[in-house]
């Protein structure tokens, strides 16, 4: 991955952007995104929190007792767009993702998705 020299956006419009690009990748990897997302960002850690995310077929399965199988899709479409999740907040933040985890709740329905991000240089140019 090559990072750009340049700095990246103030934290408010870096969350912004980050909650735009979570979503659209949804939308694109599903068809419908979340409607509701926001982003916190702390040193090395970034936290997308979506609400409304469950599509119409989930939400039946859910009510018929099957939660466990929309928990499991869920995951697996998450691991599928773990690439695109990482490079967008990669390319947003101007910073390598180190880890990412995902987790997904029925009841109220919301989704997380997190990234740890490498450590900043800290050393100070001589």
């Amino acid at each position: 991955m090559t990072i750009e020299a340049t700095a990246p956006p103030p934290t408010g419009v870096l969350a912004g952007q980050i909650s735009r690009a979570v979503v659209q990748l949804f939308r694109e990897y599903t068809g419908r995104g979340p409607t509701q997302a926001h982003t916190t960002i702390t040193d090395d850690l970034v936290v997308v929190m979506m609400g409304d995310t469950l599509l119409k077929a989930e939400r039946s399965l859910a009510g018929d007792g099957k939660q466990e199988l929309v928990l499991t899709m869920r995951r697996a479409v998450q691991d599928t767009m773990r690439e695109d999740l990482t490079e967008a907040v990669e390319r947003l933040s101007q910073r390598k993702v180190i880890a990412f985890m995902s987790q997904n709740h029925i009841d109220p329905d919301l989704a997380s998705e997190l990234f740890v991000l490498a450590p900043r240089d800290r050393t100070v140019p001589a």
